[in-house]
């Protein structure tokens, strides 16, 4: 036959003797609303720390939002640059790099025949 084993948390819903949830060994009523007080302060400051990084996050993105489409922009401005860029002046030649230092132009002969 097994044997039983008895287990004991040490809890049996009775308060303390001394009256304090802090172990017994600090008063009951100063210290315990001096510990809400300091609770009030902490959570007060926690609050104003989430408020203060919440504000600056939004700010951040706000930056964000707007140095790309700054950036946006100026690559439309870019694109229609470079599509309304042709010369219609005949002594303008183009030129292309085809390596180190090596070009082709052309239309620079057309004038000539």
């Amino acid at each position: 036959m097994p044997e039983s084993i008895s287990v004991s948390s040490g809890f049996d819903g009775a308060p303390h003797s001394s009256g304090s949830h802090f172990g017994g060994s600090l008063g009951g009523g100063a210290f315990r609303g001096l510990a809400w007080l300091a609770g009030a302060l902490a959570t007060t400051a926690a609050v104003a720390v989430g408020a203060v990084l919440a504000i600056f996050f939004a700010a951040t993105l706000a930056v964000i939002a707007v140095m790309g489409a700054a950036t946006l922009w100026l690559a439309g401005i870019a694109l229609r640059a470079r599509r309304t860029v042709h010369a219609n002046d005949p002594s303008i030649i183009e030129a292309r790099n085809v390596g180190g230092r090596s070009w082709v132009a052309y239309g620079w002969d057309e004038t000539g025949r």
